[in-house]
């Protein structure tokens, strides 16, 4: 098993969430909510073992799945924001 520590100033919590359902077909999984943040328990699938997918790949491709869909999140939520300005434009 191996432990992932999410910082919520740093990840969103639902990309957290969506990205221990990505890999779900590969692992077990258990996510904690933490006063700092997110705790996820990763543990390897025998499925995931017999194709050579071990838990620190695992852990590290949740670890980057999660990063992205944050950062997915953050832009959407900033795309109002700058939706109307020109090219070129800075903030008002």
């Amino acid at each position: 098993m191996i432990e992932l520590r999410f910082h919520q100033g740093l990840y969103d919590g639902l990309a957290v969430d969506e990205a221990v359902k990505a890999y779900d077909a590969f692992m077990s999984a258990e996510l904690v909510r933490e006063p700092e943040g997110y705790l996820v328990r990763v543990t390897a699938s025998p499925s995931a073992l017999e194709q050579a997918i071990d838990e620190a790949v695992l852990a590290a491709e949740l670890a980057n799945y999660a990063l992205g869909k944050t950062i997915e999140r953050s832009r959407r939520a900033e795309a109002p924001a700058v939706a109307g300005r020109l090219p070129g434009e800075g903030a008002r």
